[in-house]
């Protein structure tokens, strides 16, 4: 069978795979031993589950994938304790997952779809336009990905990246994953069901147990999604791609600001706050000349605090710059100034630390030059078959 006609087994929640186990000729019983080393062991090859007979393992290779995107390369940064990964889709679309650790906490940035439409003019994602919604197990996927490596990092990494970045030694790296945001590639609130529902994957106490303040959703600014998630059960945190004050500069910079003006957004996350009762975090990428100055500053505080002062932070994030764009990050005391003049004004702020400069590690810079290279080995093999001669 070919690997895209596979069943993803981690598209389908706990009954799902039950009925797909039942129809498989299987008791009911393999599907929670199944489920059980997809998501409590993180088990990537069928070979490796002991505990399900060979005929049945031999059904499963034969019929469904762990996870239908396969992992394209890996790049180490930051002496090892960042990992930039990219996964090729079925259709060769590639998807970028970032994993990082600290000492004590370790996140994994995950993709939610492949390229994105929203068009952001800093982003190296948005040259990509879009290409595809990915699924709530390819999704999950990247999550799982994470937690499998970072059981070799302590194995794995440079002393000077521990030195570097105040590890007192590899037993500050964490076992476990401590924080997933969805702030990779593409725009969540556009794939809302799929994205929604690897969360559920993911946070089933029966499976991979991850707590839903543990995990952390980006918007650019999609008010429908910000009223369905302050409905939502589950305490998932919110964070708003801010990166202007000033609807001209915004709707210039991420073209959604026309539908969605500043006004109408600080509005919807207010009235988040006040039913969730949830801190809200606020994006802002630092571009040289362009919003980092004292009046940017100045409009910004004025803007978050105009209807009172409500549970919000600002990250700050210089810019990781992206070739052709013209745009370049802002200077050290320029986003010291800017943090210093937001907290004055009584808003928590802080400066995003930079991981992953090394390996392109701004969203999209890999993919896209993977993609690339993909393109051309198509290309190559074609000529050599004699296709399109």
């Amino acid at each position: 069978m070919q690997p895209d006609r596979k069943i993803d087994l981690l598209n389908l929640d706990l009954p799902a795979l039950t009925e797909q186990v039942k129809a498989w000729g299987q008791p009911a019983f393999r599907a929670k031993q199944l489920w059980r080393q997809l998501w409590v062991k993180q088990t990537a090859s069928f070979a490796d589950m002991s505990d399900l007979s060979k005929a049945f393992r031999d059904k499963l290779e034969e019929e469904s994938c762990i996870g239908s995107m396969r992992l394209l390369t890996v790049r180490r940064g930051d002496g090892g304790l960042t990992r930039k990964a990219v996964f090729a889709l079925p259709g060769n679309e590639t998807v970028e997952t970032v994993l990082m650790v600290y000492p004590g906490r370790a996140t994994v940035c995950v993709s939610s779809q492949a390229g994105c439409p929203m068009g952001c003019t800093f982003c190296a994602t948005a040259k990509l336009g879009f290409q595809q919604d990915l699924t709530p197990g390819q999704i999950a996927q990247q999550v799982l990905w994470s937690q499998r490596i970072l059981r070799e990092i302590p194995h794995d990494v440079d002393d000077s990246g521990l030195t570097r970045h105040r590890f007192a030694d590899t037993s500050d790296i964490p076992e476990r994953l401590t924080n997933a945001v969805f702030m990779g590639m593409g725009e969540p609130f556009n794939n809302y069901d799929n994205w929604r529902e690897s969360v559920d994957l993911l946070h089933d106490p029966e499976g991979f147990n991850f707590g839903a303040r543990n995990f952390t959703v980006s918007t650019v600014g999609l008010i429908p999604g910000i009223q369905k998630l302050m409905d939502d059960p589950l305490q998932i945190n919110l964070a708003i791609s801010l990166h202007a004050a000033d609807d001209e500069i915004r709707s210039d910079m991420m073209p959604v600001n026309r539908r969605y003006p500043i006004a109408d957004l600080i509005d919807a996350v207010r009235e988040y706050t006040e039913k969730t009762h949830r801190r809200v975090s606020f994006e802002y990428v630092l571009i040289d000349g362009k919003n980092d100055d004292q009046e940017e500053a100045e409009k910004l505080a004025d803007v978050l605090l105009a209807g009172g002062k409500f549970p919000m932070h600002v990250n700050l994030i210089p810019l990781n710059p992206v070739a052709d764009t013209g745009m370049t990050r802002s200077s050290r005391d320029r986003v010291r100034a800017f943090r210093d003049y937001l907290e004055l004004r009584g808003i928590p702020a802080t400066v995003r630390i930079q991981r992953g400069v090394d390996i392109d590690a701004a969203c999209g810079q890999l993919a896209g030059d993977v993609a690339k290279e993909l393109r051309a080995a198509e290309g190559t093999a074609e000529e050599e078959n004699g296709v399109g001669a």
